[in-house]
């Protein structure tokens, strides 16, 4: 189902058009709320609402697959926002015939067991796509690019359900990595920080 404002929402492709209807049935919300950051907005994203849902996986899944480049061998993040986005992504790629494993970059390093930041299946030289849910500053994607080069693996792409902020692909320029969202918050109608 669309927002009732979707005849003003700018054309996508079918995938991130069906993608975008669901996160707007699902994870926007209208109100006043206070953001992360303390700034105040009259909307709010969760898109765990879509990331975690079978459909929105699956919609999610169709426009991520189709921006990852054929030589990554890993997807993950910074938990809790690219745990969802990154084993969906994996689960139905194998499906499709794609062959990623899939890991989370912990918020703190880890002292017993098997100890450090890295939980899951990325190796040492795998090419690395990092994924979050949504991104408005860009810091836990940076954060993550710099946990999985301290591992020993290389970033080569930074991909978000939505980019709600427009500050991520700047900062992801200036450490080397590609940045592609899947959507922003222009395509949602909304200006970007607000």
């Amino acid at each position: 189902m669309s927002s009732p404002e979707s005849a003003d929402l700018p054309a996508l492709d079918p995938a991130r058009a069906a993608l975008r209807d669901h996160v707007l049935r699902y994870s926007v919300q209208r109100g006043d709320f206070t953001l992360k950051s303390g700034a105040k907005s009259t909307w709010f994203l969760d898109t765990k609402q879509t990331a975690c849902r079978p459909d929105g996986l699956l919609l999610m899944a169709d426009v991520a697959l189709a921006l990852i480049p054929d030589d990554a061998t890993a997807v993950g993040g910074l938990t809790m926002g690219a745990d969802p986005v990154a084993y969906g992504l994996v689960a139905v790629g194998a499906t499709r015939g794609r062959q990623l494993r899939s890991f989370s970059v912990r918020k703190e390093a880890k002292d017993h067991g098997v100890t450090g930041r890295i939980a899951g299946a990325l190796q040492p030289g795998d090419r690395v796509v990092i994924t979050e849910d949504t991104v408005t500053r860009g810091t836990s994607p940076m954060e993550a690019v710099e946990a999985v080069r301290a591992f020993g693996a290389i970033p080569i792409l930074i991909t978000v359900i939505v980019d709600r902020g427009g500050t991520c692909a700047a900062m992801a320029e200036a450490a080397g990595v590609a940045f592609l969202a899947m959507l922003t918050a222009p395509d949602l109608g909304f200006a970007f920080g607000s």
